[in-house]
């Protein structure tokens, strides 16, 4: 997600998520020097990066492949700027950028790490995309597939969840597994069940795009209200690019042709220290998602927050979720399965509390504090660097 510079010197993220992560990692480095892609006009809100040793070197902003290759000419020049003024380089992948920016530190001898965080190929097949725009993202995602086996191939390589491990080790590379998260132990709540009151609160938080499976929530939701379920649902998150201005609309439009238009809102994108608090407003958290992304940091968030999960069983999601222990796997991501799985929660007070309680123990099992520790842990160790607060590699 793109950042911006205030007057007073402090960055933003407009999300959230990436600025908790950059955070975690600051103390281990002197300095890190962000290449990413900047607003031109700042949103109103957005999550500040707390870390002081912090700077960018501004790319700029571009939504997606679409608007990065016709720019990459004048960006190709900061990314060198950007490699050479650094002595590690931290990749995180896929993005349009990342192979020119590998090209670069290898042509200059600096040690990369790179963490994948999602699997374009595997999201391919539920794209709306029909004719040129299909063969365009198509030709798009192979060279991003060669582009990634390439970088894994030679570099150490960090996957976030099992399902990406596994690709990658299939293709012939050394990974190590993580889990993407944006916790601190300060955020974990108490509650011990939800469902006490009515109307029963629903909440999905996810970029909106085809990819993410969203288009069924209308359709569980008008199915638990025809067996007399009084629900709402919200959904949270930014949409991505004209697609997922469409994808947004198309999710309005079934809802009130379903005649749950009131109950379904479409929120929009909440900064995370915004967010956090407020997922404790909510009785349980639905995401019906596609294959394609490692494991969704959302997942965390809700347990962390003490909401029963539902989602599917795709990607690395297994690899967080156990079913019936810390949350409910779908598998499908059906609309008549995310209402049979809100149906569940309502009526079963135990498996409610279940859920939350193993919720817990995952969310604290989780934090920023630990997967900064462990991941450093292996930079340090698989480049032979020495970093702060990391025992010297033997």
């Amino acid at each position: 997600m793109p950042f911006w510079q205030a007057a007073d010197g402090s960055i933003w993220e407009s999300e959230g998520s990436f600025g908790r992560y950059v955070d975690s990692l600051a103390p281990y480095f002197d300095e890190i020097v962000l290449s990413v892609p900047v607003f031109d006009v700042p949103p109103a809100s957005g999550s500040r990066l707390r870390a002081s040793n912090v700077r960018l070197a501004p790319l700029p902003y571009f939504p997606g492949p679409r608007q990065f290759y016709p720019m990459l000419p004048s960006v190709y020049g900061r990314l060198r700027a950007w490699v050479g003024q650094c002595d590690v380089i931290h990749l995180r992948v896929p993005t349009p950028a990342a192979i020119f920016a590998f090209r670069l530190a290898r042509a200059q001898r600096k040690p990369v790490f790179l963490l994948v965080v999602g699997d374009y190929r595997a999201l391919l097949p539920y794209l709306p995309y029909r004719g040129v725009k299909k063969a365009l993202f198509g030709a798009y995602v192979a060279f991003e597939e060669w582009a990634l086996r390439y970088m894994t191939t030679r570099a150490l390589t960090l996957a976030n969840g099992a399902a990406l491990r596994e690709k990658h080790e299939r293709q012939g590379a050394t990974v190590f597994e993580t889990k993407t998260t944006t916790l601190s132990l300060q955020d974990i709540a108490s509650r011990p069940d939800t469902c006490g009151s009515k109307p029963i609160r629903l909440l999905t938080v996810s970029r909106i795009d085809p990819r993410k499976g969203l288009r069924v929530l209308p359709e569980a939701v008008a199915a638990l209200v025809a067996d007399g379920h009084n629900v709402t649902l919200d959904l949270v998150g930014p949409t991505i690019g004209q697609i997922g201005d469409e994808e947004r609309d198309r999710i309005a439009a079934e809802a009130r042709r379903l005649g749950v238009g009131e109950r379904v809102a479409i929120k929009g994108p909440v900064p995370l220290d915004q967010l956090m608090p407020l997922y404790q407003h909510y009785d349980a958290f639905v995401l019906p998602t596609q294959p394609g992304e490692g494991i969704p940091r959302v997942l965390l968030e809700a347990m962390a927050a003490g909401l029963p999960v539902v989602t599917t069983n795709v990607s690395g999601i297994a690899s967080l979720i156990r079913h019936d222990v810390n949350g409910l796997l779908m598998t499908d991501s059906s609309a008549g399965a995310v209402a049979a799985a809100v149906r569940r929660l309502v009526a079963e007070p135990a498996l409610r509390q279940r859920l939350i309680a193993g919720g817990y123990e995952t969310a604290r099992a989780h934090t920023l504090e630990r997967q900064a520790a462990s991941m450093m842990d292996v930079v340090s160790r698989e480049l032979h660097l020495t970093l702060a607060g990391v025992p010297p590699v033997a």
